[in-house]
């Protein structure tokens, strides 16, 4: 008899004289945990994903939804970019009329290609406020998950309010269960057994989150 097999049986056993329960379980477990913590207005909610965002280190700015565009061109200006990926979907209203190299998201991109790029910009499946977090889900606005770990640079446009929540249990809502998903907080960092932070080691050093609404 194998080890699996023991602790197998020995699960049977203990489960003998327990009636069957066909209650689904989302049913039959009880959640009591809060779903938010507090109330807050769209408002709130918004200026803390700003907050929390800060506080992983990326970098936010804060824009009417007719000036994205404007907002974007500056910081690929800042960053002296010369080229950017562009997930099939993405609103073409969000990218300069020129400057900028715009490259396809194709399958048969290597990461070789993909780490030549400048920058990525994206959008996003819903952002939350109480943890800082920006979700992706492959929706044809962001893209495949390798464009946004490659390239050294990530541009996020989140619509406000529309796209913030202000918890996981509401932003978990909003997701399909089918699609992968990536979140993020803040760029990407690691620590070594020192404690010595480096960014850009699983994705990009540089984050900037762009709130239009």
């Amino acid at each position: 008899m194998s080890g699996r097999e023991r602790v197998l049986g020995r699960v049977r056993r203990a489960l003998a004289d327990v009636p069957r329960d066909d209650t689904p379980y989302e049913r039959a477990v009880a959640r009591g945990y809060l779903r938010v913590h507090g109330e807050r207005t769209a408002a709130r909610a918004v200026d803390l994903l700003a907050e929390n965002l800060a506080d992983y280190r990326a970098l936010v700015h804060r824009c009417a939804a007719g000036e994205t565009a404007g907002v974007i061109a500056r910081l690929l200006a800042a960053r002296g970019s010369s080229s950017v990926l562009v997930p099939p979907g993405l609103d073409g209203n969000w990218l300069p009329a020129g400057g900028v190299t715009r490259v396809a998201d194709r399958a048969e991109s290597t990461p070789r290609e993909l780490d030549r790029v400048d920058s990525v910009v994206t959008g996003c499946a819903v952002a939350i406020a109480e943890t800082g977090t920006i979700v992706l889900d492959g929706s044809p606005d962001q893209g495949r998950r390798r464009i946004t770990l490659v390239p050294d640079h990530h541009i996020c446009v989140v619509q406000v309010p529309d796209q913030v929540v202000s918890s996981i249990p509401q932003a978990l809502e909003r997701l399909t269960p089918g699609r992968p998903s990536t979140w993020i907080s803040g760029p990407s960092a690691t620590s070594d057994i020192e404690l010595d932070r480096v960014e850009g080691v699983h994705g990009p050093r540089t984050l900037e989150v762009v709130l239009a609404g």
